[in-house]
């Protein structure tokens, strides 16, 4: 169920740790991290299938329809990640350059609109086998994995997964 957008999501939360990390700083790399990630991604599309209510037939579909969009979805994603990253630039600079400022406020629209339109067209397809409850609950489930990627992003890498105390967060959190 790799291909799976939502399981990308979630692979980015087991990731993180790395890719967060501070620059120069070393990385522990635990060895059992592959097998680890793959329970992971079973659990998650587990939970997925469950809260949804997808058959198998269905999630062979919806992973079909992700490898189809969430590699263009995650272009422009990045696009627009480096679109905000340039114009946070420009606008603390001490002179910022209006013309650049334009260009990527301009930019910033037309990522916007291809985003849109991969949405739109992923819906589409998504209708072809979901039923629009299942949508519903897919498109949640989605952004509950994306607010949990964002506050791990967030986080001290030493404190990612742990909640007070010590223990460790995880799955039980997005149920």
């Amino acid at each position: 169920m790799n291909g799976l957008r939502l399981l990308m999501l979630a692979g980015f939360v087991v990731s993180g740790a790395t890719a967060g990390a501070q620059p120069g700083r070393p990385t522990a790399i635990d060895p059992n991290r592959p097998a680890l990630e793959q329970q992971f991604r079973q659990r998650v599309a587990k939970l997925a299938q469950q809260r949804i209510g997808l058959n198998d037939t269905q999630m062979s579909q919806l992973e079909q329809s992700n490898a189809r969009f969430a590699p263009q979805l995650g272009r422009v994603a990045a696009q627009e990640r480096e679109t905000r990253r340039q114009l946070r630039m420009e606008l603390t600079a001490t002179t910022p350059n209006q013309d650049h400022v334009g260009v990527l406020l301009d930019q910033s629209v037309q990522l916007q609109k291809q985003r849109i339109a991969l949405v739109e067209q992923e819906q589409k397809d998504l209708s072809r086998f979901m039923t629009p409850v299942q949508r519903a609950r897919y498109i949640a489930l989605q952004q509950q994995f994306r607010r949990r990627a964002q506050e791990l992003a967030r986080q001290d890498p030493g404190q990612r997964g742990m909640l007070p105390g010590g223990a460790r967060s995880g799955l039980k959190k997005l149920r």
